[in-house]
């Protein structure tokens, strides 16, 4: 029999906001357990800072210049042969869904389907649930200053497990179960009830490295933003440790219903189960004087947590390697023995998972992008917005935030972003990790940044899209490793 699949995704969930990744505080003490004993991966990215572009290439296995999701707007137009769910369902899984979804899939695509569940609320199946989502649309995606006046099983992350719970318990079949639970948290509005809210006091808050001046400093995007939060809420800046603590809060409670989820998941599901833990992006969470996402790729919202766990075909370890959520399904399509679709472009990871050694170059680099096209809005344009100007409500990604376009290449230490305005950046996260100090023009990284256009134009070439399917059959690579190498007229800077 086929290995169960869970699918755990969280919405705008830093991935250094854990104790496995250094931070301070023991935001979520059971998913790092379970992912100490399965493969984590430090270094994975996010495809696009935004959640469908993001979710689009988590079940496409391709990237948004392939899939062309490049909007929260856009899901249906998703481009692709078969997705993750046609494969499983080709391959005998039952598949289950419960929580959020903002993605191309619609209810019917799956043999049972709990939700949608969105930041401000979901189903009202139980008493309470509609006065707590009216209680959300009222936080107007904002930060609470005193604890959510209703009990944790009105929280969405409890809602959604519940449902999830209900949905394995009344299984008829004995086929494998491909569950996938996607959590709206923590995302804003940022808030959690009590014991949550007093859990991680604000004393005790890591301070942001960055603030608002490197925002304005950067100009463009980052500069508008920045200035629409502060017209829009004034004085946001301070509430950074209330912002934070809330964030941490939200986070310890998402682990705890994961820990609820997986125990009982174990006990309901005969066989082997693969567990798969994902984000679709980050959180600036205070960081550059910034709430939620919207400007730049910075690390705070490029790096995601992602680790697989549960399965015998699974190692205990960490792995080095630079990994995308593109990568998820073409892993889980080896781990499951079916082939890959046409025009999926991830990799495998499975002999990764299995703690095999990788002898190409394969994993030193990584791509990723942002922006839907068009010319790009300057610092001081004000065009017409899908919401007003006037009053406190906000979207970050809008016409102005997601203009233009931005290729991302991560190398080793180093970060290259080129960017439609003409304009590169080159930073070294060794020294530098939240990107204050643009080298593009320094001398003595010449041969780095050289080297960065010559990787990032391979990737633009791997990237060229094989779909629709003709006459010709490409040359496929074996686990879709084309083991794009260095330049070899550079030397690496590191």
């Amino acid at each position: 029999m086929k290995p169960n699949i869970v699918v755990i995704m969280t919405d705008q969930h830093r991935a250094d906001f854990s104790k496995i990744a250094g931070f301070p505080l023991d935001t979520t003490p059971f998913l790092d357990g379970m992912a100490a004993e399965g493969t984590y991966f430090p270094r994975a990215y996010t495809s696009y800072p935004a959640c469908v572009p993001a979710r689009t290439s988590l079940l496409t296995g391709r990237f948004p210049v392939a899939h062309r999701v490049t909007q929260n707007s856009n899901a249906a137009h998703a481009y692709y042969s078969r997705d993750l769910l046609d494969v499983l369902r080709a391959a005998g899984y039952q598949l289950l869904f419960s929580g959020k979804p903002h993605m191309h899939p619609e209810p019917a695509d799956f043999d049972a389907y709990a939700g949608p569940y969105f930041h401000t609320g979901g189903p009202h199946e139980r008493a309470g649930d509609a006065a707590f989502d009216e209680w959300l649309e009222r936080l107007d995606h904002g930060v609470a200053h005193e604890p959510t006046p209703f009990p944790l099983e009105r929280q969405l992350p409890h809602r959604i497990v519940t449902d999830t719970l209900e949905q394995v318990g009344s299984r008829t079949d004995d086929k494998p179960v491909f569950l996938w639970v996607s959590l709206p948290e923590p995302h804003n509005p940022y808030q959690v009830p009590e014991p949550y809210f007093s859990l991680f006091d604000e004393a005790e808050i890591p301070a942001p490295a960055t603030g608002a001046e490197v925002a304005r400093a950067r100009g463009g995007h980052w500069q508008w933003l920045q200035a629409l939060i502060e017209e829009k809420r004034p004085g946001y800046e301070a509430e950074w440790r209330r912002y934070r603590a809330n964030y941490c809060g939200m986070l310890r409670l998402i682990d705890d219903q994961a820990k609820r989820l997986v125990e009982n998941v174990d006990a309901e599901l005969p066989g082997e189960t693969i567990y798969v833990f994902v984000s679709d992006h980050g959180d600036y969470v205070g960081e550059y004087g910034l709430q939620r996402k919207g400007a730049g790729m910075p690390e705070c919202l490029m790096r995601i947590p992602m680790f697989f766990s549960g399965s015998t075909m699974i190692a205990e370890q960490v792995r080095p390697e630079l990994v995308s959520i593109v990568d998820v399904f073409p892993t889980l399509c080896e781990l499951v023995g079916e082939a890959l679709p046409p025009g999926v472009q991830g990799r495998s990871l499975a002999p990764l998972l299995a703690g095999d050694g990788v002898a190409t170059g394969e994993f030193d680099s990584l791509y990723a992008e942002r922006g839907y096209g068009g010319l790009t809005y300057g610092a001081d344009e004000r065009p017409p917005l899908h919401f007003p100007y006037d009053g406190p409500t906000f979207d970050e990604l809008n016409t102005v935030t997601q203009s233009g376009r931005t290729k991302m290449l991560r190398f080793r230490d180093y970060k290259l972003l080129v960017h439609s305005t003409d304009q590169g950046e080159l930073f070294d996260l060794s020294v530098d990790p939240h990107e204050t100090k643009n080298l593009f023009e320094d001398r003595s990284l010449t041969a780095v940044r050289d080297q960065m256009i010559w990787l990032l134009l391979q990737w633009t070439l791997r990237l060229q899209d094989d779909l629709p399917e003709g006459a010709y059959t490409p040359k496929a690579a074996d686990r879709n490793w084309a083991g794009i190498e260095a330049s070899p007229t550079t030397t690496p800077g590191r």
